[in-house]
Protein backbone atom coordinates (compact mmCIF):
# COMPACT_ATOMS: atom_id res chain seq x y z
CA UNK A 1 0.00 0.00 0.00
CA UNK A 2 1.30 3.45 -0.91
CA UNK A 3 1.11 6.76 0.67
CA UNK A 4 -1.35 8.22 -1.71
CA UNK A 5 -3.48 5.20 -0.53
CA UNK A 6 -3.03 5.97 3.04
CA UNK A 7 -3.86 9.31 2.65
CA UNK A 8 -7.00 8.40 0.73
CA UNK A 9 -8.24 5.58 2.85
CA UNK A 10 -7.42 7.98 5.96
CA UNK A 11 -9.28 10.81 4.20
CA UNK A 12 -12.27 8.47 4.07
CA UNK A 13 -12.18 7.09 7.51
CA UNK A 14 -11.78 10.76 8.71
CA UNK A 15 -15.17 11.55 7.16
CA UNK A 16 -17.55 10.08 10.32
CA UNK A 17 -15.27 12.80 12.17
CA UNK A 18 -15.27 15.64 9.98
CA UNK A 19 -19.39 15.18 10.16
CA UNK A 20 -19.74 15.31 13.17
CA UNK A 21 -17.33 18.16 13.69
CA UNK A 22 -18.80 20.43 10.96
CA UNK A 23 -22.19 19.33 12.56
CA UNK A 24 -20.68 21.03 15.99
CA UNK A 25 -19.37 23.64 14.34
CA UNK A 26 -22.59 24.71 12.96
CA UNK A 27 -24.82 24.54 16.35
CA UNK A 28 -22.51 26.64 18.12
CA UNK A 29 -19.22 28.18 18.65
CA UNK A 30 -16.57 26.98 19.77
CA UNK A 31 -13.69 27.69 21.24
CA UNK A 32 -9.88 26.72 20.40
CA UNK A 33 -9.49 24.40 23.17
CA UNK A 34 -12.47 22.26 22.47
CA UNK A 35 -12.07 21.79 19.06
CA UNK A 36 -8.48 20.42 19.57
CA UNK A 37 -9.68 18.39 22.23
CA UNK A 38 -12.30 16.92 20.03
CA UNK A 39 -9.95 17.09 17.37
CA UNK A 40 -7.06 14.95 19.39
CA UNK A 41 -9.46 12.65 20.35
CA UNK A 42 -11.17 11.62 17.02
CA UNK A 43 -7.38 11.66 15.52
CA UNK A 44 -6.26 9.31 18.57
CA UNK A 45 -8.85 6.60 18.70
CA UNK A 46 -9.05 6.57 14.44
CA UNK A 47 -5.13 5.82 14.87
CA UNK A 48 -5.60 3.36 17.42
CA UNK A 49 -7.98 1.24 16.21
CA UNK A 50 -6.53 0.34 13.01
CA UNK A 51 -3.43 -0.94 15.09
CA UNK A 52 -5.83 -2.99 17.06
CA UNK A 53 -7.41 -4.75 14.09
CA UNK A 54 -3.94 -5.23 12.30
CA UNK A 55 -2.83 -7.59 15.08
CA UNK A 56 -5.77 -9.66 14.80
CA UNK A 57 -5.72 -9.65 10.95
CA UNK A 58 -1.67 -10.33 11.44
CA UNK A 59 -2.42 -12.73 12.72
CA UNK A 60 -4.73 -14.92 10.75
CA UNK A 61 -3.52 -14.02 7.83
CA UNK A 62 -1.43 -17.50 7.11
CA UNK A 63 -4.62 -18.89 7.54
CA UNK A 64 -6.65 -16.72 4.72
CA UNK A 65 -3.69 -15.99 2.42
CA UNK A 66 -5.23 -17.20 -0.20
CA UNK A 67 -8.27 -14.94 -0.21
CA UNK A 68 -7.06 -12.15 1.66
CA UNK A 69 -7.52 -9.77 -1.43
CA UNK A 70 -11.08 -10.97 -1.04
CA UNK A 71 -11.69 -9.93 1.95
CA UNK A 72 -10.16 -6.66 2.32
CA UNK A 73 -12.13 -6.01 -0.25
CA UNK A 74 -14.97 -6.60 1.46
CA UNK A 75 -14.22 -5.08 4.65
CA UNK A 76 -12.89 -1.48 2.22
CA UNK A 77 -16.17 -2.22 0.34
CA UNK A 78 -19.11 -2.89 3.28
CA UNK A 79 -16.99 -0.08 5.43
CA UNK A 80 -17.86 2.16 2.26
CA UNK A 81 -21.47 1.19 1.51
CA UNK A 82 -22.19 1.74 5.14
CA UNK A 83 -21.12 5.07 5.30
CA UNK A 84 -22.75 5.82 1.76
CA UNK A 85 -25.82 4.49 3.41
CA UNK A 86 -25.26 6.64 6.55
CA UNK A 87 -24.65 9.73 4.79
CA UNK A 88 -28.79 9.34 4.13
CA UNK A 89 -29.35 9.10 7.20
CA UNK A 90 -27.58 11.59 9.20
CA UNK A 91 -30.20 14.21 11.01
CA UNK A 92 -30.16 16.52 13.65
CA UNK A 93 -29.62 14.48 16.32
CA UNK A 94 -25.80 14.82 16.72
CA UNK A 95 -27.01 18.88 17.91
CA UNK A 96 -28.26 17.74 20.91
CA UNK A 97 -25.48 16.25 22.60
CA UNK A 98 -22.86 18.61 24.53
CA UNK A 99 -18.89 18.46 22.79
CA UNK A 100 -17.35 20.15 25.86
CA UNK A 101 -18.45 16.85 28.21
CA UNK A 102 -15.51 14.43 27.87
CA UNK A 103 -17.59 11.49 28.01
CA UNK A 104 -19.29 12.71 24.93
CA UNK A 105 -16.48 12.60 23.64
CA UNK A 106 -14.77 9.32 24.39
CA UNK A 107 -18.32 7.91 22.81
CA UNK A 108 -18.28 9.65 19.79
CA UNK A 109 -14.25 9.04 19.23
CA UNK A 110 -15.39 5.30 19.64
CA UNK A 111 -18.11 5.61 17.65
CA UNK A 112 -16.72 7.23 14.42
CA UNK A 113 -13.67 4.90 14.93
CA UNK A 114 -15.04 1.82 14.29
CA UNK A 115 -14.83 1.58 10.48
CA UNK A 116 -11.23 2.10 11.27
CA UNK A 117 -10.97 -0.78 13.42
CA UNK A 118 -12.49 -2.84 10.61
CA UNK A 119 -9.83 -1.33 7.76
CA UNK A 120 -7.16 -2.43 10.17
CA UNK A 121 -8.10 -5.48 10.18
CA UNK A 122 -7.80 -5.15 6.56
CA UNK A 123 -4.42 -4.00 6.47
CA UNK A 124 -3.17 -7.38 8.04
CA UNK A 125 -3.83 -8.74 5.38
CA UNK A 126 -2.61 -6.86 2.76
CA UNK A 127 0.79 -6.43 4.66
CA UNK A 128 0.50 -2.93 4.99
CA UNK A 129 2.81 -0.71 7.13
CA UNK A 130 0.59 -0.56 10.15
CA UNK A 131 3.08 2.55 11.92
CA UNK A 132 2.96 4.25 9.40
CA UNK A 133 -1.09 4.08 8.26
CA UNK A 134 -1.83 4.56 12.13
CA UNK A 135 0.39 7.87 12.07
CA UNK A 136 -1.05 9.26 8.79
CA UNK A 137 -4.76 8.07 9.81
CA UNK A 138 -4.05 9.99 13.19
CA UNK A 139 -2.78 13.34 11.82
CA UNK A 140 -5.39 13.39 9.04
CA UNK A 141 -8.46 12.85 11.06
CA UNK A 142 -7.28 15.76 13.17
CA UNK A 143 -6.83 18.16 10.62
CA UNK A 144 -9.95 17.38 9.16
CA UNK A 145 -11.61 17.41 12.20
CA UNK A 146 -9.98 20.83 13.18
CA UNK A 147 -11.50 21.88 9.41
CA UNK A 148 -14.46 20.58 10.40
CA UNK A 149 -15.59 22.28 13.15
CA UNK A 150 -14.06 25.51 11.72
CA UNK A 151 -15.76 25.49 8.22
CA UNK A 152 -19.49 24.43 10.59
CA UNK A 153 -18.78 28.13 12.17
CA UNK A 154 -18.77 29.61 9.09
CA UNK A 155 -21.62 28.39 7.58
CA UNK A 156 -25.10 26.82 8.42
CA UNK A 157 -25.61 25.18 4.92
CA UNK A 158 -22.74 22.47 4.36
CA UNK A 159 -23.91 19.22 4.23
CA UNK A 160 -22.16 16.75 6.49
CA UNK A 161 -23.74 14.15 4.71
CA UNK A 162 -21.72 14.43 1.63
CA UNK A 163 -18.61 14.12 3.20
CA UNK A 164 -19.83 10.48 4.48
CA UNK A 165 -20.90 10.02 0.96
CA UNK A 166 -17.35 10.39 -0.53
CA UNK A 167 -15.61 9.24 1.87
CA UNK A 168 -17.54 5.93 1.51
CA UNK A 169 -16.88 6.10 -2.41
CA UNK A 170 -13.45 6.43 -1.60
CA UNK A 171 -13.31 3.53 -0.01
CA UNK A 172 -14.55 1.25 -2.00
CA UNK A 173 -12.68 2.34 -5.01
CA UNK A 174 -9.51 1.48 -2.80
CA UNK A 175 -11.25 -1.84 -1.90
CA UNK A 176 -11.86 -2.62 -5.58
CA UNK A 177 -8.40 -1.51 -6.72
CA UNK A 178 -7.26 -3.95 -4.22
CA UNK A 179 -8.72 -6.56 -5.96
CA UNK A 180 -7.98 -5.98 -9.12
CA UNK A 181 -4.46 -5.56 -8.55
CA UNK A 182 -4.31 -8.73 -7.32
CA UNK A 183 -5.93 -10.41 -10.21
CA UNK A 184 -3.13 -8.77 -11.94
CA UNK A 185 -5.80 -6.74 -14.34
CA UNK A 186 -4.36 -2.91 -13.30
Amino acid sequence: MNFTELILISLGLSMDCFAVALTFGTSRRLAWKDILRMSLLFGLFQGFMPLIGWLVGHSLQSFIEPVDHWIAFAILAFIGIKMVWQSFLIGDNKRSLDIMKISVLLTLSIATSIDALITGLGFGFIRANIYEAVIIISVVTFFVSVAGAKLGEKTSFIPARWAEFGGGIVLIAIGVKVVLEHLAIL
